[in-house]
C-alpha cells in the first residue's frame, strides 16, 4: 500500500517536480477501491488524435494480461498506423491482474471497451496497465464505475495526482521533466513512474508514462525508446526479481510548432533522444532511490570488460548480490564480496588484472589490495548516502553503468507484510 511507512531518505529533497503541461495530454485520478479504500488507485491519461506512441515491456514469461494487451496494441499500430481517434491510458494500483488466466483478459476487455465508450476513442487505442498483488482476480467493475468521474476530471495539470494513483509500496511519487530546443522550437518532455520493489531488468516492477509535444514519426520514437531503455530502466535493480507487469509508454502529441522528425538522419533526433534519455534516467534513478527499505543509492561503474554486454553482466552481478548489498547497508567496505560477485557473473575476468575503487579511493589493483588503501578510509566512505563502486576488469574496452540500493531489514518487513 502506498504511503505506508516513512518516505525514503533518498527521495528528491524538493518533492514532486513541477511538470509542465503537455498540449494534447490530460490526466485524472480517482478512488475506485480496487484493493484499498480511501486512496487514489486509478488514473486516466487522455492523449490527442494523431499522437505517436511507443513502448517497452517486461520480458517475463509470465507477463500479465495488461502487458500482453499493450503489446498487441503497439504491434497493431506499427503495422496498420494510428488512424483517427485519440488514445487513452488506464492504470490501476493494488491488483496486477497477473496470473489470473482467462479472467485476466476478460477484465482487460471490459475495461478497454468501457473506456473507449466513455472517451469516444477506438478500442485499439486504449492502453491498460495494472500493478499490485499477483494472482487475484481484478475487480474491473470498480474501475469502469469511476470512468465517468475520470473523464469529467481530466485536466492538463493533474499529472501529480495520476502519479500518486499508481503507487503501491512506493513512498513518494516520481516525476521528471526536460526541455530541449529543436531548431529554435521549444519542446517539453515530462513523465512519471512507480516502482519500489520487484525491480530487476526486463524491466522492473515499474510503470512509466512519458509525454512530449514533439512531432516525431512513430517508428523513430520507438527506436529511441528501444535504444535508451537498456541504459536506464534495464540498468537498475533493487532485489533482482523481474516483474510480470512492467510497462513503459511514451506518447508524442505533435503539438509543438515544428516540422516532423521523419528521418533518422534528422540532426534534431539526437537532441530529442538525449532529452528523452535524461527523463528516463531520472525516473529510473528515482525508482532505485525508493527501493524498499533503501538507505543507500549505489552506482556501479564497470570498465575494461571484453564487451559492453560483459560489463553489464558484471555490474548486475554486483548490484544483485545480497552479500554486497547487506555489506553496504552495514557500511562495511567488504570488497571481497565484490570480487566474488564478479567471479560468479559469467563474464570474462582475470583475478590478476582486476581493480576496484570506492569513489576516488583505490581499493584493489591487479588482483590484490592497493598498497595505499586503508580500511578506515573505505569505512568512512561507506557512511555516505550515495556510493560509487568502480570496477576495471583490465581486459578490453567494454563498459557499463548500473544502479542499485542496499538491502536492509526494512525490505523484509515490507515484503513479509505486503498482502496483509
Amino acid at each position: 500500500m502506498s504511503g505506508k511507512g516513512p518516505v525514503s531518505p533518498l527521495a528528491p529533497k524538493g518533492g514532486f517536480p513541477a511538470l509542465p503541461a503537455i498540449p494534447g495530454v490530460r490526466f485524472a485520478a480517482a478512488r475506485a477501491g480496487v484493493r484499498y479504500q480511501g486512496r487514489l488507485d486509478v488514473m486516466l491519461a487522455e492523449v490527442c488524435s494523431g499522437a505517436a506512441v511507443a513502448g517497452a515491456f517486461t520480458r517475463s514469461a509470465t507477463r500479465s494480461a495488461p502487458v500482453l494487451w499493450c503489446e498487441e496494441v503497439l504491434a497493431r499500430l506499427e503495422s496498420q498506423g494510428a488512424g483517427e481517434g485519440g488514445f487513452a491510458i488506464v492504470v490501476n494500483s493494488g491488483n496486477a491482474n497477473a496470473f489470473t488466466g482467462s479472467a485476466g483478459r476478460g477484465a482487460v476487455d471490459v475495461t478497454v471497451a468501457e473506456t473507449a465508450r466513455v472517451l469516444g476513442v477506438p478500442e485499439p487505442h486504449v492502453f491498460i496497465a495494472s500493478t499490485g498483488v499477483i494472482g487475484e482476480p481484478l475487480p474491473a467493475a470498480r474501475i469502469t464505475a469511476v470512468l465517468d468521474e475520470l473523464r469529467d476530471g481530466l485536466a492538463e495539470d493533474a499529472a501529480e495526482l495520476a502519479a500518486r494513483a499508481i503507487m503501491t509500496t512506493d513512498t513518494f511519487p516520481k516525476g521528471a521533466t526536460a526541455r530541449v530546443e529543436l531548431d529554435g522550437v521549444p519542446v517539453s518532455i515530462t513523465g512519471f513512474a512507480k516502482g519500489s520493489g520487484m525491480i530487476a531488468p526486463d524491466m522492473a516492477t515499474m510503470l512509466v508514462f512519458i509525454f512530449t509535444d514533439a512531432d516525431i514519426a512513430p517508428a523513430l520514437l520507438q527506436d529511441a525508446v528501444t535504444d535508451i531503455t537498456p541504459r536506464t530502466f534495464n540498468a537498475i535493480t533493487v532485489d533482482g526479481d523481474t516483474s510480470t507487469s512492467d510497462t513503459l509508454l511514451v506518447a508524442a502529441t505533435g503539438k509543438a510548432a515544428m516540422e516532423r522528425i521523419a528521418s533518422p538522419a534528422d540532426p534534431r533526433l539526437d537532441a530529442f533522444s538525449a532529452a528523452l534519455e535524461e527523463v528516463m534516467r531520472d525516473l529510473a534513478h528515482q525508482v532505485v532511490r525508493d527501493g524498499e527499505g533503501a538507505t543507500k543509492f549505489v552506482e556501479i561503474q564497470v570498465s575494461g570488460a571484453a564487451s559492453d554486454a560483459d560489463a553489464h553482466r558484471v555490474g548486475m552481478s554486483i548490484a544483485n548480490s545480497p552479500l554486497v548489498k547487506t555489506a553496504i547497508a552495514g557500511e562495511d567496505p567488504n570488497w571481497g564480496r565484490i570480487v566474488a560477485a564478479i567471479g560468479k557473473s559469467g563474464a570474462e575476468a582475470d583475478r590478476d588484472l582486476l581493480s576496484i575503487r570506492f569513489g576516488d579511493i583505490p581499493v584493489a589493483e591487479q588482483g590484490w589490495v592497493h598498497p595505499g588503501y586503508a580500511e578506515a578510509s573505505g569505512a568512512a566512505y561507506m557512511k555516505r548516502e550515495e556510493i560509487v563502486i568502480g570496477v576495471d576488469l583490465g581486459i578490453g574496452s567494454g563498459k557499463a553503468t548500473v544502479w542499485t540500493c542496499d538491502l536492509t531489514h526494512r525490505y523484509i518487513e515490507i515484503n513479509a507484510d505486503y498482502r496483509s
